[in-house]
């Protein structure tokens, strides 16, 4: 190939999810936005077979009830309040040894 295919990314997702899963890193899945903490991970079923990917960070949303989540669906990366936007198919996160 001469360039990136941009379509690939969402392809990567239930691999990471595998490692996260496999270094111990899985959370529980809940509807509870304080669940979710800056530094989680968060992946979605976007609907089909296309998964998603994104970083829970320490801004929050305009209302005040969810940190954001930092993502790149495809127009490159973007700060969302988008927790609850698709199903969630993975919580991970890593804590320092």
């Amino acid at each position: 190939m001469k360039t990136t295919d941009k379509n690939i990314d969402h392809r990567r997702v239930p691999n990471l999810m595998t490692y996260f899963e496999r270094q111990g890193a899985t959370k529980p899945i809940t509807n509870d936005s304080k669940d979710y903490m800056p530094g989680d991970i968060v992946c979605w079923n976007l609907g089909g077979a296309i998964t998603h990917i994104g970083i829970v960070v320490n801004r929050k949303s305009s209302d005040g009830k969810r940190y954001l989540i930092v993502h790149n669906i495809g127009s490159g990366q973007v700060l969302e309040d988008c927790l609850f936007k698709f199903k969630i198919i993975g919580h991970f996160r890593f804590m320092p040894t």
